[in-house]
């Protein structure tokens, strides 16, 4: 796929860690990722570390001539930015507003495997999006079957009453980022919303004085 095809999306949000994971294959993984973003011109927003899968996916991103935004609370400055920054650095003051920061600079979101954290940001957009707070696609890049037990997980959620058929096609799943990609590129929004999309004010999300370090 040469490009942008379809156009839909200008700013996808990657969800990972610090760490980069014991085997090799999670940081090609995050380089294939970053190397689809810069083939279809699309924006990096991520967390704004520049070490573990982090870095290396902003660091490509970046290479690549595509926009990079990290977004960070200030406490985890010195435990997550290590040497020069990558592209722009928006510091905030905690986890919540880092993560409404992120939804709303975003058209879509994308979890790498990845810790406590990662699924803890990856989870709250699947949940905006059955809230009816965002439209926005949300995928688990499942790298050698990293997130098998997490989707079976959700699965038993359908299965034992407490998720809806139509809630588990929120999230969408792919071994390889280009999968990934095209299948968010034809995503359905979901809308059997818990409330009215239009009672959400998500364009206000994120909008809070911050520092900035450019």
């Amino acid at each position: 796929m040469e490009g942008n095809v379809s156009g839909k999306f200008k700013r996808v949000c990657v969800f990972c860690g610090s760490n980069s994971g014991n085997r090799k294959v999670f940081s090609d993984a995050a380089i294939d990722l970053g190397n689809e973003l810069v083939m279809r011109k699309i924006d990096l927003v991520y967390g704004g570390g520049s070490v573990g899968l982090m870095g290396l996916i902003s660091q490509r991103v970046h290479d690549g001539g595509c926009h990079v935004l990290g977004v960070i609370p200030k406490p985890l400055v010195p435990l997550e930015i290590s040497g020069e920054t990558v592209g722009e650095v928006r510091i905030v003051s905690d986890m919540h507003e880092r993560k409404a920061e992120m939804a709303r600079e975003a058209d879509a979101f994308i979890a790498l495997p990845g810790g406590y954290g990662t699924m803890e940001e990856t989870l709250e957009m699947i949940t905006w999006s059955q809230l009816g707070i965002h439209k926005k696609p949300v995928g688990l890049l499942n790298v050698d079957g990293y997130y098998n037990s997490l989707l079976a997980l959700f699965d038993n959620g359908v299965e034992e009453g407490f998720i809806k058929a139509g809630a588990r096609h929120i999230v969408l799943s792919a071994p390889t980022a280009k999968e990934l990609l095209e299948k968010m590129e034809l995503y359905t929004p979901f809308d059997d919303h818990v409330a009215p999309h239009e009672s959400w004010q998500m364009e206000q999300l994120g909008k809070y004085p911050r520092e900035q370090n450019q």
